[in-house]
């Protein structure tokens, strides 16, 4: 549909086929964290930095627009959980692709913990909204985590190849999962999903080198980009490690070149 192809043009470079995405929805799981207390503050500082698009649920629509500066696209969020519930990682739809619609999202996206007690429940939601976004024409980005009692390591390639696949299965458009520690199994993790796979950047990493490394090494082996939270929003300064992450996945920089960038 060409209504979806044109979507995902805003959120995925045409030109590289690579994206740079600052999901900012952690507001609904953990409240006003640092770096998202000011939304149009953020938002402006990562779309300066280059940032294909931002991520958010519904609320924060009309409290982040900032109606001047660079554009950026968008990308709906809904999925929702609270850090206070009785199971974090049950994930409930709470918006919908119509919804997305009227207030201008470029693209929706949704949360599964695969392996967790409630995985049934978000498999069979995340399969009836991949429907939903084909017959609107919307892109549907699938974040597909190994989280429960039978996972052990997150980041097992094993598991991250078993969950971005799934989500490709489900009919999404992009996937987002864990990075898996190294170049080698990672490449395992894309050769094994049909559509394009973006890094998770999880907690806030030590050190930009460590962050810049694991970018560029999942880059090398075909991932699509990176959707970076904290380690972008929490950053010292928000707009230059935007700026650094846009040159490792648009153009190939090295980590070296990369911490240039933050030095400007």
């Amino acid at each position: 549909m060409i209504g979806k192809k044109i979507r995902i043009e805003r959120i995925i470079n045409r030109k590289t086929g690579k994206c740079v995405i600052a999901p900012m929805d952690h507001g609904i799981s953990g409240g006003p964290i640092p770096g998202l207390i000011n939304m149009t503050k953020t938002i402006d500082a990562v779309a300066n930095g280059g940032a294909n698009a931002v991520l958010m649920h519904k609320g924060m629509v009309k409290n982040g627009h900032r109606g001047y500066g660079s554009d950026i696209g968008l990308i709906l969020h809904l999925s929702a959980s609270t850090d206070l519930s009785i199971d974090p990682y049950h994930k409930v739809q709470v918006t919908s692709v119509e919804k997305a619609l009227q207030l201008g999202a470029d693209a929706v996206s949704v949360h599964v913990n695969i392996g967790s007690e409630k995985e049934p429940e978000m498999l069979a939601t995340t399969g009836r909204i991949a429907e939903e976004c084909d017959e609107w024409g919307m892109p549907l980005l699938a974040m597909m985590y190994p989280r429960g009692p039978k996972i052990e390591n997150e980041h097992d390639p094993e598991v991250v190849k078993l969950a971005a696949r799934v989500g490709a299965e489900l009919g999404a458009d992009i996937v987002k999962t864990n990075y898996t520690g190294d170049p080698d199994t990672f490449k395992e993790v894309v050769d094994g999903c049909p559509v394009p796979v973006i890094i998770a950047g999880g907690p806030k990493i030590e050190t930009e080198r460590q962050l810049f490394e694991m970018v560029y090494d999942a880059i090398s082996v075909g991932g699509a980009g990176v959707a970076f939270g904290r380690n972008i929003f929490q950053a010292k300064n928000p707009t230059k490690i935007t700026r650094a992450l846009v040159e490792v996945v648009h153009n190939k920089a090295t980590p070296d070149e990369a911490l240039e960038i933050l030095k400007e």
